[in-house]
């Protein structure tokens, strides 16, 4: 089955959002969505905590940029950028539900012959993962800098977005 969703390239914001920064890739994703137009062949996802069922939403992409909150065990507000075995390494440690998901959807992608060609991850380490909807005020600072690494990632790989200024 191809996917619901077929663009060539997704930008994936993942994550819990009634646990505060957990919520930070979808939160990044509102951002974008909010503040820039993308081309066509660029879809921006809110996976939210979708797990499994996020197969439908990149199945056929060809590049995936996957936007999320990070418990690498680092200092709060620490910036990753994981690509291709570190990203494998990451997913290993399955730290969360939706990163369990996330990469099992990698997988059954691989093992059915739907590889996506490129991933990229990029997070931060968050600051607070207690019950609530708003993220932390630092955590809060980092959605406009990582809207600017996701659309320079995007215009690494030839795309451009415009900023509704």
């Amino acid at each position: 089955m191809d996917g619901l969703f077929t663009a060539e390239n997704t930008v994936l914001g993942v994550g819990n959002t009634i646990l505060s920064d957990e919520g930070f890739g979808v939160r990044v994703v509102e951002y974008l969505q909010k503040n820039f137009t993308f081309p066509e062949n660029v879809s921006l996802v809110d996976g939210g905590t979708l797990g499994v069922e996020l197969t439908h939403f990149v199945t056929g992409t060809r590049r995936l940029l996957i936007i999320d909150s990070i418990d690498g065990g680092a200092q709060p507000g620490t910036i990753f950028h994981l690509r291709d075995e570190e990203l494998r390494a990451h997913f290993a440690q399955k730290i969360s539900a939706h990163e369990v998901g996330i990469q099992d959807v990698l997988t059954m992608l691989e093992l059915s012959g739907k590889k996506i060609p490129c991933v990229e991850l990029i997070g931060a380490q968050p600051f607070s993962l207690e019950a609530g909807v708003e993220l932390t005020e630092p955590m809060k600072k980092l959605v406009p800098l990582f809207a600017d690494k996701a659309i320079e990632i995007l215009r690494n790989w030839g795309l451009k977005a415009i900023g509704s200024q």
